[in-house]
């Protein structure tokens, strides 16, 4: 089933794995409600305070609560599965309260509260999976199909999301979509706690106790590097996205924004296919320096269709650098604080997007696109570079001569699948 040389599992293969399609499936129907959220929260907060600013500024707020509070609730979570449907179900009945007083025009600071306190409490998801993934799943092969399919299926559904959202505020209105993603939260939350009560994988580690509690992904040997590395990709799509807007207007961005979410998908099931050839570590400074050498592209050659295949390509290498860093998470962070390991990637990459974006703004302001396309061109191969530099340096030890990665390990992965 596994041919590491010549290519990577078959993803029939892993869909194959005992419980895998059931969890896999309700991770999606969970993810849909998060695809769909952006736009009918920003528009039923509008509707509820009657200014974009409160709304924009209140969802950017529950927005950043999100990502900061991420990796806290996965650890949650990942010692106590049992809160995860308890958890859904308070943030369905924030959803449903907020969508109510954004109907009813309730006081500005209610409405604005109840959407702070649902930006503090989403359950995870992603995280979740991908430690699911790495718990049914044995050898690297399989392991890299599983979360190639994966993150590709998210990136599909938070490219589509917006798009869908956007058709159902058009239907009905803003609240009622709003509603209607509380709904979607307690289904799909509902059929992953039914799908990992029927499965046999657990999320505790077996050996997981007050001491492993205490263990922070942070401290582990090589990980901080590894999220800086996500959120250079992160900041750079965000700046890029700027200079494509100041340089041909919004219709064209949109398009060509797309593209970025097509080419990532494609990007990351190319890569479940590509096999295990290669060394692990070295792969997200690698796809990094790709990124950056694709969005030099249109520093070369101004023009609409060169930004389009740059973010194409860009898309691509970004997904393989996501897939590489949760890859990274199982070599580098003990067993028992992968769930939470995985939420802090995720917490990296929406950080990154933030400050690329105000970066961006001041970038193009000063410089115009050109240069901003450029110094983006420049700065993350460089990025690339320095982060691979230690790795180049450090001796290896003899007990992990083949495997150059092996020496970040927090502690002996342990599979359960």
């Amino acid at each position: 089933m596994s041919r590491p040389d010549r290519g990577g599992v078959s993803y029939r293969a892993v869909l194959s794995l005992p419980h895998a399609r059931e969890l896999f499936a309700a991770a999606m129907t969970a993810r849909v409600c998060y695809g769909l959220l952006g736009l009918p929260l920003l528009l039923a907060l509008r509707d509820g305070t009657g200014s974009y600013t409160v709304a924009g500024a209140t969802a950017g707020l529950a927005g950043l609560a999100t990502a900061l509070l991420g990796p806290y609730r996965a650890r949650w979570v990942e010692h106590r599965p049992p809160v995860l449907l308890p958890l859904a179900c308070g943030y369905a009945l924030l959803l449903t309260a907020l969508a109510a007083a954004c109907a009813g025009r309730a006081p500005v600071p209610v409405t604005v509260g109840l959407a702070l306190a649902a930006g503090v409490c989403p359950p995870p998801v992603g995280p979740l999976m991908r430690t699911l993934w790495g718990r049914l799943t044995s050898g690297e092969a399989q392991r890299q199909t599983a979360l190639s399919l994966d993150t590709a299926a998210e990136s599909t559904v938070f490219a589509l999301g917006p798009v869908l959202g956007g058709l159902l505020v058009a239907l009905w209105s803003a609240p009622v979509v709003l509603a209607v993603v509380a709904g979607l939260v307690v289904a799909g939350f509902g059929l992953l706690a039914r799908a990992l009560r029927g499965s046999p994988v657990e999320l505790r580690d077996a050996a997981d106790g007050p001491a492993a509690r205490r263990r922070s992904p942070l401290r582990a040997r090589g990980f901080v590097p590894l999220l800086v590395l996500v959120l250079a990709g992160a900041a750079a799509l965000c700046l890029v996205e700027i200079a494509v807007l100041a340089a041909w207007g919004t219709v064209t961005t949109g398009a060509l924004t797309t593209l970025f979410s097509v080419g990532g998908v494609l990007g990351g099931l190319a890569y479940g296919r590509w096999g295990t050839r290669g060394a692990l570590g070295s792969r997200p400074p690698v796809a990094l320096a790709l990124a950056g050498a694709c969005y030099g592209l249109p520093a070369l050659v101004y023009a609409t269709p060169s930004a389009g295949l740059a973010l194409l390509l860009a898309g691509a290498c970004t997904d393989v650098l996501l897939v590489a860093a949760y890859q990274l998470v199982d070599r580098l962070v003990p067993d028992g604080s992968r769930t939470e390991a995985s939420a802090w990637v995720n917490t990296a990459y929406n950080l990154g997007a933030a400050a690329g974006a105000a970066a961006g703004g001041a970038l193009v302001d000063h410089a115009g696109p050109v240069r901003a396309f450029a110094a983006t061109a420049v700065v993350l191969p460089a990025l690339g570079a320095l982060s691979a530099l230690p790795r180049v340096r450090r001796p290896r030890p003899r007990k992990a001569a083949g495997n150059p990665v092996a020496e970040n390990r927090g502690a002996p992965a342990s599979r359960v699948g």
